[in-house]
């Protein structure tokens, strides 16, 4: 179970590594453009916080536990990824885009099994 939840960290980790530099990286027109309509609903702020949430929570799955500091930060960074997805689901349900429903839902499933993995049977504090 604890490499499975490596794995699952993993991924996360390199997918919002990417979402999240993509994000700061680019304008707000230039990510609609690439077909992220919405971020139509956000101001470029937003969309730039939401980069750096994404960002933080990529480096707090995995180097507190590969570095061995503070390793409790694992699951509160899937934590707030479970949080952040939430709100992406919302976001594109009242957009009715049923695309990034999917993705959104299972990054969210994803997140949560760490999140239950982590503070669960496969805690690193236990």
């Amino acid at each position: 179970m604890d490499i499975a939840l490596w794995i699952i960290a993993a991924v996360l980790a390199t997918v919002f590594l990417g979402s999240g530099m993509t994000k700061l990286a680019q304008s707000r027109q230039k990510l609609a453009a690439a077909g992220l309509t919405w971020v139509d609903d956000y101001s470029e702020g937003a969309i730039k916080a939401i980069g750096v949430l994404e960002i933080l929570a990529a480096v707090g799955l995995i180097l507190p536990a590969a570095l061995d500091v503070a390793p409790v930060l694992v699951p509160l960074a899937a934590v707030g990824l479970v949080v952040l997805m939430g709100g992406a689901i919302v976001t594109h349900v009242r957009r009715r885009e049923t695309q990034g429903i999917v993705v959104g839902g299972v990054l969210f499933v994803l997140a949560l099994v760490v999140v239950w993995g982590r503070f669960g049977p496969e805690s690193f504090t236990g």
